[in-house]
Order: structure tokens, then sequence, then C-alpha cells
């Protein structure tokens, strides 16, 4: 039922003439969370924009929980909590300063103010954080700060913005158990962008954009079981003639990517055995393993997974 997801249906955005969402379309149920996956200038932005209200799509519709985003924004507005790429803290207050003052914005007053700002800091574990100034906060505990204060009103649908960015792998893993607790334990519907495989891999699906176009959606599982068998990478000076060389004797089909070739293949240990004793003097390094992300990336866009500072969404 409408009720109980977001429906987005052949969503397009243009920028004068440069479309950043193509007909985008995907459904996402509560209680699941959802990753929009996908480098710079893939789309990503500007989608999470549109899903917080920040501003209109060209064309296509969205549904929010029953409520349509283009006559109801005030009714979808309450229904959400918005974490932002860029932190929104006030870092010259507290933790529960910063709590406190955007209850007021919700009309939040009194014992229920502070009833819920505790229940928040507790689950959120930061309790003995909450005198502290934002300032002195490391990165990881600056962010549960901000999504606790995104949950302050109980929304239903939490959006995050590249929520991970600039922490290191040991708090993300640590971010994303509290959004999966999040989602299961109040039922509310988790939506994510990010670039980072690591957390995409966690995430219940995973829908992939590049150039504005949604590309793929799955579970990680479903999306790595699309490449067989294991995937090389293979490093050398000359990687295009190199490459030719490999496909005539062994018929594969490598992929020059980022100075190196990607080749998949099955039993990739027996295969590196032999076109490392073919080519012994043009390969430099050679690496294997099992599909990640971004080999699914790689695979149905043809292009690399780059992350270029002066791409825009």
């Amino acid at each position: 039922m409408s009720e109980n997801r977001i429906t987005v249906e052949n969503l397009t955005h243009n920028y004068g003439t440069r479309c950043a969402l193509d007909n985008v379309s995907f459904t996402v149920p509560r209680g699941e969370i959802f990753c929009l996956l996908g480098p710079n200038g893939s789309g990503k932005t500007t989608l999470f924009k549109i899903l917080s209200t920040l501003m209109p799509p060209t064309s296509g519709s969205v549904n929010i929980l029953g409520h349509d985003l283009s006559i109801d924004t005030k009714a979808v507005r309450k229904l959400l909590g918005v974490v932002f790429q860029h932190p929104g803290l006030d870092v010259k207050l507290t933790v529960t300063e910063n709590l406190r003052h955007h209850g007021h914005l919700y009309g939040f007053r009194g014992k229920n103010l502070n009833s819920r700002i505790s229940e928040l800091l507790e689950r959120f574990d930061i309790e003995n954080r909450s005198d502290d100034l934002v300032e002195e906060l490391s990165g990881g505990l600056q962010r549960r700060v901000e999504i606790a204060r995104a949950m302050l009103h109980s929304p239903q649908v939490l959006l995050l913005d590249e929520p991970s960015s600039g922490l290191d792998v040991g708090v993300r893993r640590q971010l994303s158990d509290y959004l999966i607790s999040l989602a299961r334990s109040e039922n509310i519907l988790v939506l994510l962008t990010t670039h980072l495989m690591d957390e995409a891999e966690l995430c219940n699906r995973v829908g992939i954009l590049d150039m504005g176009k949604l590309v793929v959606l799955g579970t990680p599982g479903e999306l790595k079981a699309q490449i067989g068998g294991d995937v090389v990478l293979i490093e050398s000076e000359n990687c295009k003639t190199l490459g030719t060389a490999i496909a005539d004797r062994f018929d594969v089909f490598p992929v020059f990517t980022e100075n190196c070739l990607r080749i998949e293949c099955e039993s990739a240990h027996e295969f590196v055995r032999d076109v490392v004793a073919a080519f012994p003097d043009d390969i430099e390094t050679v690496r294997f393993g099992k599909p990640t992300l971004e080999d699914v990336f790689i695979k149905l866009t043809g292009n690399p997974f780059v992350l270029e500072e002066d791409r825009r969404d």
C-alpha cells in the first residue's frame, strides 16, 4: 500500500540542457534501509533534494507514505527526518542544547521534550556527552547527534545524504548498525545516498545510479551474483596491449579501467597462475577476489567508479 512506502515514478530533472535524473523509478517500503549508490555526478544529490522537498522535479511523481510530494509538501515534511551531508549542528552549543532548540521548531516544550531528548541520548549512546559542546565531539559522535536530532519528532522516513562521509571504517560500521536498529525497532523507512561500497553492502537493497539513470536495483547479494566467478585485477605498463594478448590466448574479455585490467573468470587462482606464466615480463601486480558492488557498477556501465571532484549532481 502507498501509505507504507516511497514510490518514485519516471522522475526526471534537468538543469538547463543537462539531464541530472533520467526517468528514475523505484519503491521503498517501511522497515527497509535503501541505498542510492553512485559516484559524484550520478544524480544522488539531485534526487535527495527532491525527496527532502528542497526542490520540485522537472517531471515525474513522488509519493511518500500516501502523500503526493507535489501537492502535500507540508504533510510530507512532517513525516521526514533529514540528515544532510554537511553538518548542521551549532558547534558552540552543547548536545542537549542542539536537540532542545530543534525540538522547539516542532513545538515541543517542557517534560515531553526533555523526555524525548533523554530517550534519544540513551538510544544513540551519547547521554554521557550531553553537556559537551558539539565542537568537542569526534566526527562519529557528531553524526550520532545529527541523527538523534532528525529523529526528535519521531519521523516515519529518515533521509541521509552521504552520512558516513569523512568517517573511518569502524565508525561507519557502527553508524550502519544504529540505522539497522532504527529501521527494525521503529519500522521507519531509511533512505541514504553514498559513494562508499562498504556502507552500501550493509543496506537491505541498493539502487545504482550512473549519469542520472537507475542502472540496477536489488540486494547486495543479488547484484554481485550477476558477475560469474571471480574478478582479477592486473596492473601493467601497457594494459591495452596486454589486454588484447590475454583475450586472444585465454578467451576472456578484459576491461581497461583505472590503469589496470579487470577480468571476470572462473577459478581465478588457476587463471592467475596461467596468465603470469604466459606474460611474466608484462605483469607488474595481480590480485583477485570475489565480486564487489564496484565490480557490478563497472560491468553494467562500462565505466570506472570515478569520484571526480569537479563533477556535480
